[in-house]
């Protein structure tokens, strides 16, 4: 299984307490899976080649964005096959614009593919995310110019599972028909 850095930024606000002293507090700015790419698979296509699924962004919220088939895109957290199974967060402290820029690339995207038929083979959920991206001018793991083929595999072996069911989720059915295949040969 894949890992990644697991950072939250935080922030330090000053509060006021009844005695009218100012007291340091820790306050979160982004929930855990904002700024990422999620994953989640595509029965039966995930069945037979693992590394193809269903692909959205968040925002800085953390709430998940996919295009979920022709003209339609999910955009209040719910993503069209059902909970993510992976994610891959991407660091934004070098993102001209940061938090702001995502979330307006984020919406950009939204838009747009609010007016697309969606193509499974050429124009579909990594192309969303991939125009989100790209909209953004983000820069990371080495991508400057976003595309589903990259996405598809930075994906698969850059991001985490986000728990022990969405790797078994992705890798059983396959291994179960390798195996089909396989034992008769065997023996």
């Amino acid at each position: 299984m894949s890992t990644s850095n697991n950072h939250q930024d935080t922030t330090i606000c000053i509060g006021i307490n009844n005695n009218d002293q100012q007291q340091p507090q820790q306050q979160q700015l982004h929930p855990p899976l904002a700024f990422s790419i999620l994953w989640s698979p595509l029965p039966p296509i995930t069945w037979i080649l693992p590394f193809i699924g269903h692909m959205g962004i968040t925002t800085s919220n953390g709430t998940a964005c996919d295009f979920q088939g022709p003209f339609s895109v999910g955009d209040r957290g719910r993503m069209a096959f059902g909970r993510a199974t992976r994610a891959l967060q991407i660091n934004i402290t070098s993102l001209p614009g940061g938090a702001e820029q995502w979330d307006r690339s984020v919406i950009v995207a939204n838009n747009e593919y609010r007016n697309r038929m969606h193509n499974i083979c050429c124009d579909n959920c990594h192309s969303h995310v991939a125009y989100a991206l790209n909209d953004m001018e983000c820069r990371a793991y080495g991508i400057r110019q976003w595309d589903m083929v990259k996405l598809c595999f930075l994906v698969f072996f850059k991001g985490r599972f986000l728990s022990l069911g969405g790797f078994v989720m992705q890798f059983l059915p396959f291994g179960v028909l390798v195996s089909i295949v396989l034992l008769p040969k065997l023996l």
